[in-house]
């Protein structure tokens, strides 16, 4: 490390590759933080978690009892071990609290003033945070599986919505009503995700084991079902084909830079897509595990290179290179079933919320001095794991 911010400080070397070499030194050594707890809010599991992306600081919370916690995530006690406190919580108490199992939480995107909840109990609310108070409640003919905001649009407000109905549900938040829905799927809609890169493509994961891409401009709204075969198949049979799953389709995350998409289904597979060109990539990352009925909250990595994607697996949480497919790490420290997670991309850490109603924290491991490093002997990390040997090792630049 010495080496590299002496390169840095001298021009030699450029600072946003020694940024993606920490990051993914730090992502690469994630461990279960024994000095730092998640007070623990759930009488039941945890469905749901969301880290605000404006200062990394407070995260939301939803789980199996219908309760949401707001969550300082800042070490104020300033010593080696502390606990995280629940700031609010809109508990049973509440007047407005969800009457079923909260299925998503997410912050708004651009400050952290309003938050927003969905419910088994066929709502969509938006919270204003300071007040705890209900600002705005849609509501739907079936439960809600999952919602999403554009983390970018500036020019709408839409929440794009999936219910137990076939329909993708447009909800805008600036006239308080259902704009309009996209209609192509044959089953309930399990995920849905907007692109960090355009503003108006959506992806959308179906129990009819089908992945669509929209446009929400065009009268036609879909742009492309993902087909898992990339077309070879659907010459000889009809559209039935094109499926992107053996299975319910409950899953959906795009990469940080919107290029692809990762989808997780209950045939045990995880599919990563071109998502301009709808391309299955047709890397492999063998089987993972996935037997639920609702959707899965994963969660990929932001400025490491490579880029990795962060599993629930059972009652661990499975760490990918995206691209290549190899299996990095497992994270064991849950007593049950895994159903969430979540990245914060400023440290490097990682949050995963689980049946065993607890919220753990996976942080980097402090690393120890190489009693070699700046004196030119400083050995490659390419050494200590293959996921660097391609992404930033010195010998890749030189000459």
């Amino acid at each position: 490390m010495l080496g590299s911010l002496w390169s840095r400080r001298c021009g030699l070397d450029n600072p946003i590759r020694l940024s993606r070499a920490e990051s993914t030194r730090r992502v690469l050594s994630l461990e279960l933080n024994k000095d730092r707890d998640v007070e623990r809010m759930h009488e039941n599991g945890i469905n749901t978690l969301d880290i605000e992306p404006v200062e990394g600081r407070y995260m939301l919370s939803g789980g199996a009892d219908g309760i949401i916690v707001i969550y300082d995530l800042e070490n104020l006690s300033k010593t080696s071990s502390f606990t995280c406190k629940a700031l609010s919580t809109v508990g049973k108490s509440h007047p407005d609290v969800h009457k079923f199992s909260v299925e998503t939480v997410q912050w708004y995107p651009h400050d952290t003033g309003l938050f927003t909840s969905s419910s088994f109990d066929k709502t969509l609310k938006i919270w204003d945070t300071n007040s705890l108070q209900l600002a705005e409640m849609f509501q739907f003919d079936g439960n809600v599986y999952s919602h999403h905001m554009s983390p970018l649009a500036a020019k709408h407000s839409l929440i794009a919505v999936g219910t137990k109905s076939p329909k993708v549900q447009l909800c805008d938040l600036k006239s308080g009503s259902c704009s309009h829905i996209l209609q192509g799927h044959r089953a309930e809609v399990l995920s849905v995700c907007w692109s960090p890169r355009y503003d108006y493509i959506l992806a959308s994961a179906s129990a009819d084991s089908r992945v669509k891409l929209w446009d929400v401009r065009k009268a036609t709204g879909c742009l492309i079902t993902l087909d898992q075969h990339n077309g070879e198949k659907s010459k000889a049979s009809s559209e039935s084909a094109n499926t992107a799953h053996n299975g319910r389709v409950n899953g959906l995350c795009f990469t940080s830079d919107g290029l692809h998409l990762l989808t997780v289904g209950t045939d045990d597979r995880m599919r990563l897509w071109n998502s301009a060109s709808g391309e299955n990539t047709l890397v492999n990352y063998g089987k993972v595990s996935n037997s639920s009925r609702k959707s899965i909250k994963f969660t990929v990595s932001v400025g490491c290179s490579p880029d990795f994607v962060f599993v629930p697996y059972d009652s661990t949480i499975v760490v990918y290179t995206i691209y290549s497919g190899e299996k990095i790490s497992v994270l064991r420290g849950h007593y049950s079933d895994v159903d969430c997670c979540v990245f914060q991309p400023h440290f490097q850490e990682l949050y995963s919320g689980s049946k065993d109603c607890n919220v753990l924290a996976w942080v980097p491991a402090m690393r120890e001095a190489d009693p070699d490093e700046g004196h030119g002997k400083s050995r490659s990390w390419a050494h200590l794991h293959p996921a660097f040997e391609d992404a930033w090792s010195s010998s890749d630049e030189e000459g």
